[in-house]
């Protein structure tokens, strides 16, 4: 995605200008799966911000007034056209809707652009307004995955397994919906 709008935001291809405001949001992860992209200096962001650069499955969303990098939406591609999906936002601009119109725009371009037939997404079990984002997206829970997944480790060493949720949409469920109620 080189770039897309929406009403308020820009959705295009990370440049060197982001590195403040990756560092704003991967300073501190609030979900465990993004511990291992932690970044502590300005110096750390820059360099993830210059291999986000070169990889077109990393989205930046902007602010539009600003061109202020709020946070990211990516995506992992399973052949043939089956795409893993996720995000991850400045809490600084939560509750004012913008995951839900980046994604729902995100969407739109894997599958009017890149002919995605299913998308899917795991979702921690604690990780409520995330999967309340599926749900107004109107992604359909499909499994919970008990102990799922590690991502941290308890203080004695051993690792901290998550139970882990996928919600997942169909082309023809997103033109259904669309069709239906604008989504």
């Amino acid at each position: 995605m080189h770039q897309n709008q929406t009403d308020r935001l820009i959705l295009r291809n990370f440049s060197k200008a982001d590195s403040q405001g990756l560092l704003e949001y991967l300073a501190n992860p609030r979900v465990n799966c993004f511990l291992e992209d932690k970044v502590h200096t300005i110096e750390e962001a820059v360099l993830k911000v210059q291999k986000r650069k070169k990889d077109d499955s990393f989205v930046a969303v902007c602010l539009k007034d600003s061109d202020y990098l709020i946070g990211e939406i990516f995506y992992l591609k399973e052949d043939p056209d089956t795409y893993s999906i996720g995000w991850h936002f400045n809490a600084q601009y939560e509750g004012k809707g913008y995951a839900s119109e980046s994604v729902k725009a995100f969407l739109e371009y894997l599958f009017t652009q890149k002919d995605a037939r299913r998308v899917y997404s795991y979702v921690e079990e604690d990780n409520y307004k995330s999967q309340k984002l599926c749900e107004k997206l109107e992604m359909r829970k499909e499994g919970y995955f008990v102990e799922f997944i590690s991502f941290t480790q308890y203080e004695d060493g051993t690792p901290k397994y998550e139970n882990t949720l996928q919600y997942a949409l169909l082309k023809k469920e997103w033109m259904k919906n669309i069709s239906s109620n604008g989504l």
